[in-house]
């Protein structure tokens, strides 16, 4: 930590822009590595024991409350095995927005394992869909190339189309929609935000704030809807205090354009009770101690915690000793093709069989 206050204090700027949060991450989290070593400690491990380090010289304390009502699902804590908790992956299915070339306005359709016993079962239970959607789409003559992050960019015609393939792959798969494995969606809706508008090109439509806010309810209400991320522009402060008192009682509502993975912006939204769940990109803000801040500050409000990856990922996997050794609950790391997505999912393997072994 003494090292990150030094990398913070010489870059000097608000936003990392000397230096870019990205080259200052790569210094901090080899440090961290670095350290472990010498301590003899695996990284989880390690990270577990920075916990108590970083609450007590956290600069950013929160005072407001967040939501007082849980939401009751225990798939959002992941599962506990002795001292380590494995967490829920939120598996990219299907891609659209920015992150593929089709008409889809929503950026990512997850599925979420609910139902699952296990780490292992879990990601079993997404690995079998996402075949099985494979093969759907096959048949119906569409294009099974994948996105950024490998999930299919089929050319469906809506978010409604969308959601229909991906439960029929479920139900086709041998599980039970909403019991075994549930919905949650990325809508990147800044990505579509114009003039105080939400503009769906790819479905013509355009919408306001509280208009687009009854559209996102529609599809909870239709369907096993369990998480959405980022379903207002990242500056619609209103628009999300609005949609947190509607359906925030109800499902996981994730920040991260919004948050940023920076103690400011969060604790302006605890104070708000905006969301309910905090998107954690290491990335984003540049050193592990300010990641462990954001991660500690929403613990202590109740606020979920989603340890995330980035579009542009490498193999590396301290993503999921991350989650793992501050007990984060879940973690969005992609579809289950590509190598630098896989290789997360492996890694989790790989210490739920070491938990279970002891």
């Amino acid at each position: 930590m003494t090292l990150d206050r030094t990398l913070i204090q010489q870059e000097g700027t608000k936003n990392k822009s000397r230096w870019g949060a990205n080259a200052m991450l790569s210094v901090s989290l080899a440090f961290a590595k670095a350290c472990a070593i010498q301590e003899q400690k695996s990284l989880p491990l390690f990270f577990q024991s920075l916990l108590p380090m970083v609450k007590d010289v956290m600069a950013h304390k929160p005072e407001s409350p967040a939501l007082k009502s849980p939401l009751g699902q225990t798939w959002r804590s992941g599962w506990l095995y002795g001292k380590f908790r494995l967490p829920c992956p939120l598996v990219n299915i299907v891609n659209g927005g920015m992150h593929a070339d089709n008409a889809l306005d929503i950026q990512e359709f997850m599925i979420v394992p609910v139902g699952a016993p296990s780490f292992t079962e879990g990601l079993r239970y997404c690995v079998e869909v996402f075949h099985t959607l494979k093969t759907l789409l096959k048949k119906q003559g569409l294009n099974t190339n994948v996105g950024d992050e490998g999930g299919f960019a089929p050319q469906w015609s809506s978010t409604t189309a969308a959601i229909e393939g991906i439960l029929a792959a479920i139900t086709k798969a041998g599980f039970v929609p909403g019991k075994d494995i549930a919905l949650a969606l990325d809508v990147a809706s800044s990505s579509f935000y114009k003039n105080n508008k939400y503009v769906l090109a790819g479905e013509k439509k355009t919408f306001t704030s509280t208009e687009w806010i009854d559209k996102l309810e529609s599809w909870v209400n239709q369907y096993p809807l369990v998480s959405i991320e980022d379903g207002l522009d990242e500056e619609d402060w209103a628009g999300w205090t609005q949609l947190t008192e509607r359906l925030g009682k109800r499902i996981q509502l994730v920040g991260d354009d919004i948050f940023v993975t920076n103690a400011e912006r969060f604790q302006r939204g605890i104070d708000k009770h905006v969301g309910n769940a905090i998107l954690i990109k290491p990335n984003q803000i540049g050193t592990l101690s300010e990641t462990l801040s954001a991660i500690i500050m929403a613990q202590a409000t109740n606020y979920g915690v989603v340890i995330s990856h980035r579009s542009g990922e490498t193999e590396d996997t301290i993503i999921a000793d991350l989650a793992v050794g501050t007990g984060a609950g879940q973690i969005k790391t992609g579809s289950v093709c590509r190598g630098e997505r896989i290789a997360k999912y492996n890694q989790l393997l790989r210490m739920e069989a070491s938990c279970l072994a002891k």
